[in-house]
């Protein structure tokens, strides 16, 4: 027996030895003619188990399906109020199992388990939360201007959406598509990360727990090149929402486009992270550390360039370098580690073949800068500070997805605002500073969909998220996910006796 066996064991778990899709609530059997994809353990590369693949014909499946579903009427037309109780319960029963989903998604995505229990499982929690609340206090309009008529416009599910799930925070992510579809009606297929689908298919199995009706959710498994082309290029697809990287999303809407169905984006980052001279300095290292390694650095809204003022930036490179080299770094089963792996191997050598190229390129290494070999045989990176003097680089210019982080020195606000906007990226942004009128530029003149003033990463989920130029499409929020995810509908009735013009009558010649 392993030690996941007996990890996985302790928790009364057991791995199957092939993991497949989930449709009509029923998980599809193993095909022995099926293309199998191995998952691995980040945390020393040794297999977990086998994932099968499914191919556009159980795609058309699951999709089908999702359709049946929606045309029964047994979640698209279900009470408002009978929405909320299965949305309350799921929440419960997600919190109540929280060791359990942080150490499903710990074993594939190599996330520190105890980040997990502590704070992406509670989101996917609060994200079904948010929206049973948002549900509640939705309104429609009416309009009583035209005399003799009143118009009222409502909104009603569109369908099946088509939900792509990233590797990199399976849970959190995945929970938010799926909260933003469902809450209002629709049935919907998700894909998960083919290097991520255990605490997925776990969580789905907890809402039909929690009364979600057969065929709400589907699951299909596999690549984005097989499984993912399928799904997107679907002529039953109503909604496609998709997180992830940018190359993909345009195979994604090229595929949508042959049916006109409308995309929601949310892709990478490359966002700045600007520390002034009168920030609270303590402050400013705290989280500009948190900023880039949270998640191990593999999150999009990563603060992976960090500009900081010359009258502080001696002071501020030292504190810093020294902080990131007392990281922990190892095991994410281990609950004190700070940084785990990278989620696979993969995904490993790319973020080492751009540090390669940073060195390459003349930036200066700082500390780390190669793979973490002493923490065990899985795929560590030794987090990485550049400092670099030309925003160009690659390293600054390209979304690193790892512990990897570029230092640069500026001397006027202008030019920090100048290099924050120096990217084809716009997702976040992050300002260090106790000046009024700074914190004012920063947020008039960063070209990001979210900024962040003396803080790291907080999430109002009352707010909109998303980026500007090639960050995405889109917003999640509840207001966008309810223009996103339904259909308006305007309805205009007549009252009193209201003229009607008589054609084909004497009278209307």
């Amino acid at each position: 027996m392993t030690a996941i066996d007996q990890i996985m064991a302790a928790k009364g778990l057991v791995l199957p030895d092939v993991v497949t899709g989930y449709i009509g609530a029923e998980s599809l059997p193993i095909d022995p003619r099926a293309n199998q994809l191995a998952l691995h353990f980040p945390g020393t590369g040794e297999q977990l188990t086998l994932l099968q693949e499914d191919d556009a014909k159980t795609v058309a499946r699951a999709v089908a399906c999702a359709r049946d579903s929606f045309q029964t009427g047994a979640w698209s037309r279900t009470a408002t109020a009978a929405r909320q109780g299965v949305f309350r319960r799921g929440a419960t029963l997600i919190r109540e199992h929280a060791e359990e989903l942080a150490l499903l998604e710990c074993l594939c995505a190599g996330l520190p388990a105890a980040h997990l229990a502590s704070r992406q499982v509670p989101r996917a929690a609060d994200n079904l939360d948010f929206f049973a609340d948002y549900i509640a206090v939705m309104a429609g309009e009416t309009f009583e201007q035209m005399s003799g008529y009143q118009t009222t416009v409502t909104r009603q599910p569109a369908g099946v959406a088509a939900l792509f799930a990233p590797w990199n925070a399976p849970l959190a992510l995945a929970s938010m598509q799926i909260a933003s579809s469902l809450a209002f009606g629709n049935t919907c297929v998700l894909k998960p990360s083919e290097h991520t689908p255990l605490s997925i298919l776990r969580m789905v199995s907890l809402l039909e727990e929690a009364g979600l009706p057969p065929g709400t959710i589907n699951v299909v498994n596999g690549s984005g090149m097989e499984t993912g082309a399928a799904l997107a290029g679907s002529a039953g697809i109503d909604r496609i929402a998709f997180t992830g990287g940018g190359t993909t999303a345009r195979q994604v809407m090229a595929a949508a486009a042959h049916h006109l169905t409308p995309v929601h984006f949310e892709l990478g980052g490359k966002s700045a992270n600007i520390v002034f001279d009168d920030a609270d300095f303590e402050r400013a290292v705290d989280g500009s550390l948190v900023n880039i390694f949270s998640n191990s650095g593999q999150i999009c809204i990563a603060g992976s360039r960090i500009l900081v003022q010359r009258g502080i930036s001696e002071r501020f490179i030292e504190a810093f370098v020294a902080r990131t080299r007392s990281l922990k770094v190892g095991n994410p089963l281990d609950p004190t580690v700070e940084v785990g792996p990278m989620a696979f191997k993969a995904h490993w050598q790319k973020v080492l073949d751009h540090i390669a190229r940073a060195k390459n390129d003349g930036a200066i290494l700082l500390c780390g800068g190669e793979a973490q070999t002493d923490v065990g045989s899985g795929y560590f990176v030794a987090p990485t500070v550049f400092q670099v003097h030309n925003n160009q680089l690659p390293l600054c210019q390209e979304e690193v997805f790892g512990p990897v982080v570029s230092i640069q020195i500026f001397d006027e606000d202008e030019e920090a605002v100048s290099l924050a906007n120096d990217s084809r990226f716009g997702l976040v942004g992050y300002c260090w500073t106790n000046d009024l009128t700074r914190a004012q530029l920063f947020q008039q003149r960063i070209e990001a969909g979210t900024l962040w003033i003396n803080t790291p990463l907080a999430r109002d989920l009352r707010a909109p998220f998303g980026g500007f130029k090639e960050s995405g499409i889109g917003r999640d929020g509840p207001r966008q996910a309810a223009e996103f995810f339904t259909e308006e509908k305007a309805t205009i009735t007549a009252y009193g006796d209201t003229p009607i013009r008589k054609l084909g009558s004497p009278e209307s010649t």
